[in-house]
């Protein structure tokens, strides 16, 4: 398998190299194409209009999936979330399809465990164990059944900018009409927010939206919460997300989780107040999925509306994101580790 090709890392060009490696016709490039990302097969036998000795050629050369699924759980709201197990089963990400009325949106994520090591967060518990290269993000959709997603968040396991080059290359293949074909103003990465990273990623020529993993209204406490604020303040990340928005006209989405008694009080929402007006952007608010082991816990509705309100009246445009698939280990990780505790596992 190591002398092969995952075929959902395939670009164009990368077919035409290979049919013409083989003698094959030129037309079989769009056909392969097709079966690739379109028909999302799994195997070359899959392909009935490529004559069969051309498909044994391509058998040498491509797979189509390095992953096993480990368990899938739903949830009553209709949330689908896999934990994947890589090559040799060493290395386990999860995976998460989430239904609205309007869309399916898929979480996925970009590498294996998380470098970050946020405080109130199960997927950097045990540090990074390594990078997903491009077919295994891309391979993610697929394990969910990509022809039915609408939307992706890079708001999984792991930190997008951390990985970019593999993650800029997958956002290519979903966003291309010869790939999955998912628009750019469907697709958000989300950072905790590498200035170096976010500008270069404003040179990036599919504007997708970015969405900042901020959690806190000042530097002291965003560093309790948050290992690699050290690296950059808020000023310095703000004014990144601001050559972002001055490039690519996409607004910016600040995230900020919500714990309980620790950044939901309402003079934090007047120094958030303050932040958003240096910034085009819109603020989501998330109430913490509790994390057993952890000691973080989730507001009370009542405070996270008072947070809002406050947000509101400084002329702040903020939502409240819904709680979803709370009853399958939500928040990113929580799988992964369940999984470990439940059969004695180690990855």
């Amino acid at each position: 398998m190591t002398d092969k090709v995952h075929a959902l890392e395939l670009f164009p060009r990368d077919i035409e190299a290979i049919t013409a490696e083989i003698g094959m016709p030129s037309y079989a490039n769009k056909q392969i194409l097709s079966w690739i990302y379109e028909k999302q097969v799994s195997s070359v036998d899959e392909m009935t209009n490529i004559r069969k000795d051309y498909r044994e050629e391509l058998g040498n050369r491509l797979f189509f999936r390095r992953s096993a699924v480990v368990t899938t759980k739903h949830a009553s709201d209709g949330t689908l979330k896999k934990l994947l197990a890589w090559d040799d089963g060493s290395k386990r990400t999860e995976t998460v399809m989430i239904p609205t009325k309007n869309r399916k949106t898929a979480c996925v994520s970009s590498q294996v465990g998380c470098p970050v090591g946020c405080t109130f967060c199960a997927s950097g518990l045990e540090g990074l164990e390594g990078n997903l290269d491009v077919g295994q993000i891309v391979e993610q959709l697929i394990c969910l059944d990509s022809t039915e997603i609408s939307n992706v968040v890079f708001m999984g396991m792991g930190e997008p900018m951390a990985n970019y080059n593999a993650v800029t290359r997958a956002i290519r293949i979903l966003n291309a009409p010869w790939g999955l074909g998912i628009g750019a103003r469907k697709i958000t990465v989300s950072t905790v927010g590498l200035p170096v990273a976010i500008e270069r990623l404003a040179k990036f020529d599919v504007p997708v939206t970015l969405a900042l993993s901020l959690h806190a209204p000042n530097d002291e406490l965003r560093k309790q919460l948050i290992p690699w604020a050290k690296f950059s303040t808020i000023e310095e990340i703000l004014a990144s997300c601001s050559t972002y928005f001055e490039a690519t006209g996409r607004e910016i989405t600040l995230e900020y989780l919500m714990l309980g008694g620790v950044n939901d009080k309402s003079s934090q929402a007047k120094e958030l107040a303050e932040l958003c007006k240096t910034l085009r952007c819109n603020v989501n608010l998330i109430r913490y999925n509790e994390v057993p082991g952890l000691e973080f816990k989730r507001p009370e509705t009542a405070q996270v509306r008072r947070f809002q309100d406050t947000l509101s009246k400084g002329g702040v445009n903020s939502h409240i994101r819904a709680s979803r698939g709370r009853d399958i280990a939500a928040a990113c990780g929580q799988l992964k580790r369940e999984h470990q505790v439940t059969f004695g596992e180690s990855s």
